[in-house]
């Protein structure tokens, strides 16, 4: 066999494995390329940054607008939104479809909506690029809840893109998915944290009450006594606050 023929055989033998790996590798792509909710915490009753990802499907036309449904049976009391430049945003309030409890209180208006627009004479999102939208939301809902935030997608040349579906859970994924994340267990050490601040402060309090009484009647011994057990008591609330706050062993 000749030198040339040795040299351009595995290259024949590898063009249509790599055909192959560039249709699976393209027929892939269209499944990802769709709007994304990516938090930057999803611990329950956290707030949260959620990054909306928008890619550009259209080959011929720019992204000019991006308009996002918020929830309504555990709305946020909560939503701030980051500037891009170049863009135009709206929070849109209004009533929930029924009264909604968030942080042990009854709420009846909710941020509903939140609209970025390309202003004119921008280019918007153009063809074979994506831009990233950021809203704060919160509080976040109980453990487990599936925050689902349809989007609406709209090009220069009228075409609109609606990421609406959402799948029962353990389905596939849709054709037009939602953007969506599920909530996570509130995170310990906050509560922890709380506990411990709560504990201080309360201890702190009960020093000063005694160092109060103290001083109004003179430094007699009964006011001496007092003070004397609110330290006490300040300093074992700390001590219980610590312990709470140690991971769990088993």
């Amino acid at each position: 066999m000749s030198s040339t023929l040795r040299s351009t055989l595995p290259v024949r033998l590898l063009l249509p494995a790599a055909g192959a790996a560039a249709l699976v590798l393209t027929s892939a792509l269209p499944a990802s390329a769709h709007v994304r909710a990516v938090p930057d915490s999803t611990a329950a009753g956290s707030y949260s940054v959620v990054t909306l990802r928008v890619p550009n499907e259209s080959d011929v036309a720019a992204t000019t607008s991006l308009s996002v449904d918020l929830p309504t049976a555990t709305p946020f009391t909560h939503v701030a939104v980051e500037p891009v430049p170049g863009w135009t945003v709206t929070v849109q309030e209004g009533a929930l479809p029924e009264p909604a409890e968030v942080g042990g209180a009854t709420i009846t208006e909710a941020p509903l909506n939140v609209t970025w627009t390309a202003d004119p004479g921008t280019a918007g999102i153009g063809v074979g690029q994506f831009q990233e939208f950021a809203l704060q939301v919160g509080p976040l809902p109980a453990a487990g809840t599936r925050v689902v935030l349809p989007a609406v997608q709209t090009y220069a040349d009228g075409e609109v893109a609606d990421w609406a579906q959402v799948a029962d859970a353990g389905a596939e994924e849709p054709a037009s998915p939602a953007p969506e994340f599920t909530v996570t267990a509130a995170e310990g050490g906050h509560h922890a944290s709380t506990a411990a601040a709560t504990a201080t402060a309360t201890g702190a309090e009960a020093a000063a009450a005694g160092e109060a009484a103290a001083v109004a009647d003179g430094g007699d011994g009964a006011a001496r006594a007092l003070g004397a057990a609110g330290v006490v008591l300040g300093a074992a609330a700390l001590v219980v606050a610590l312990l709470r706050r140690r991971p769990s062993t088993r």
